[in-house]
């Protein structure tokens, strides 16, 4: 298929920049793909759509505050995001700007509390990052860390000045307070409310709108809620630069799949109940794992698959996600569950409709 078939034209004031004032005060598209047609909700209508003994599978993992801001041994200014553990004490890490990032220079980071040495390249223009192996980088990240917000949400500039301190002088308190409150809010609401496992650099989006709450209203109507991991990297956004979609190639990552989830949803396959994913992540961990069967092994390991239109779902049964960015690899497996001209009328109703789009936007269910 052609990646030009996955393109669709969005007003910009509808990238939603802010979150809803709750999370379950989201609106949801639901798309019955037997039917082709929409109903239009809110989240917290979503346990009217579960049956007991339905499986809703959600991804524990939780955002790092990742982003560091600093300066080369030069003085010159740097930021770096922290991607994944890459050996004993180092980091692969994106890097801005990359050029002086040659092999052994210095980044002073954190105000001065880190420094990172530049020890070899990394893949798609990372560097890998010797630390000290002494620190502790749990503390110095909350400490000193930005939520790596995806680049259409307005906060870049706003987090290097409060990462830095902010600015001086009684006129700029007010200011910089703000600042502060909605970068705090961000490390509220850029992360689930189930978040457990430290991995990922950006949130997986579809579970943002669930409560505690919610939760237990699904759980009381005999659902099971069960956890996988797979963190979330900067892969699953890189842009497809092919127009033949067939040789994109998915950069890997982590995942876990904990044997009491497996379990789970054998039982349910081998029952016919349905299983519900929370996400393309979900979806791509579950399906992963399965190797296109219908067993779902307890495991762990590197998920590289690509779903692409055509590819034969032999888990998921139902995925709750969110409205994705043209030509992006999410919005390709959403059109392989859903269809793709039913994909696309969604997508045109949803925008007709003003609903709100990506990370912080709302939410669709598809059964």
């Amino acid at each position: 298929m052609l990646l030009t078939q996955f393109d669709y034209g969005l007003p910009p004031d509808l990238i939603a920049q802010e979150p809803a004032p709750e999370r379950d005060a989201s609106r949801l598209l639901v798309l019955d793909r037997a039917s082709g047609q929409t109903a239009h909700r809110t989240f917290a209508d979503l346990p009217e759509y579960f049956q007991p003994g339905d499986v809703l599978v959600v991804n524990d993992t939780r955002v790092m505050p990742a982003r560091l801001f600093g300066a080369y041994d030069d003085g010159k200014a740097v930021e770096i995001l922290l991607v994944r553990p890459a050996g004993d004490h180092c980091w692969e890490a994106l890097v801005k700007p990359a050029r002086p990032a040659r092999v052994g220079r210095r980044l002073l980071l954190a105000c001065d509390h880190l420094e990172a040495t530049v020890v070899m390249p990394g893949t798609h223009g990372r560097r890998i990052l010797r630390l000290p192996p002494d620190v502790d980088l749990r503390a110095l990240l909350d400490s000193y860390g930005v939520v790596p917000l995806p680049p259409y949400i307005r906060r870049h500039a706003a987090s290097r000045t409060a990462a830095a301190g902010g600015p001086s002088g009684t006129d700029a308190a007010p200011a910089m307070a703000q600042t502060r409150s909605r970068l705090g809010s961000d490390r509220d609401r850029y992360q689930t409310v189930y978040a457990r496992e430290d991995g990922a650099v950006a949130a997986p989006t579809a579970g943002l709108h669930f409560t505690p709450e919610l939760l237990d209203r699904i759980r009381d109507l005999g659902v099971h809620i069960c956890p996988l991991t797979l963190h979330v990297g900067p892969g699953t956004f890189l842009p497809v630069r092919v127009e033949d979609v067939s040789e994109h190639r998915m950069e890997s990552e982590r995942y876990t799949i904990p044997a009491g989830t497996a379990d789970a949803v054998n039982s349910a396959k081998r029952d016919g109940r349905r299983v519900v994913a929370v996400g393309t992540t979900s979806v791509r961990s579950l399906e992963h794992a399965a190797r296109g069967g219908r067993l779902l092994p307890a495991s762990a390991g590197d998920a590289d698959l690509f779903i692409t239109p055509g590819f034969r779902f032999g888990i998921v049964d139902a995925v709750l996600t969110n409205f994705h960015l043209p030509r992006s690899t999410p919005l390709i497996l959403v059109a392989a569950f859903a269809g793709l001209d039913a994909t696309r009328r969604a997508y045109a109703e949803a925008i007709a409709r003003r609903y709100r789009f990506y990370s912080y936007g709302d939410a669709m269910l598809i059964r």
